[in-house]
């Protein structure tokens, strides 16, 4: 990766105004029970999805300064099981910000009451459109990227954003 002077103001809106990544940053715990598990005792995905969801659209709404509906989910990662009595801890960062949608990752731990090591079980990427009081898109502020993870992390989320538009190209031109 190239040399980049931090701090970096990045975004597509035409808004003057910009937050830092640290700015939206959410945390979300939650200990599961078994009214979150299957036959199994393992959580179903949608319970953690759901999870991921609520804690995307706190982290957009700060950053946007407002409301905010879900547009997509991308490359959903199941990498570990989660049981019944774990804490998990969804932690949310605003990725990319274009004119009126943000690319929320969301990376998903677990572990025992008594365990000192959370284990990475699933990261997502969530798209947010921030809307206005008639449920229209609206702009959001620019995003100031203050250390090289957040840089790598906005590289990687304008990356995903392009193979998206490509993909939904694709698909306009498959289909007219």
């Amino acid at each position: 990766m190239n040399k980049v002077n931090l701090p970096l103001t990045v975004g597509e809106t035409g808004l003057e105004e910009a937050r830092t990544v640290s700015h939206s940053q959410q945390t979300l715990t939650h200990v599961t029970t078994p009214l979150d598990a299957n036959l199994t005792g393992n959580v179903f995905g949608g319970v953690i999805l759901a999870a991921v969801d609520r804690v995307a659209g706190v982290s957009a709404a700060r950053h946007s300064g407002g409301p905010c509906v879900t547009a997509s989910f991308d490359q959903v990662d199941f990498r570990s099981p989660i049981s019944i009595g774990e804490i998990v801890t969804l932690a949310a960062s605003v990725n990319y910000v274009g004119r009126t949608s943000m690319e929320v990752g969301v990376r998903v731990t677990a572990e025992g009451v008594l365990d000192d090591q959370p284990r990475h079980t699933n990261s997502c990427y969530v798209t947010m459109v921030a809307i206005d009081d008639a449920g229209r898109p609206r702009p959001v502020p620019k995003l100031i990227l203050e250390d090289a993870t957040q840089y790598r992390r906005y590289i990687d989320a304008s990356a995903r954003r392009g193979a998206r538009r490509s993909l939904a190209e694709a698909r306009r031109q498959r289909d007219s």
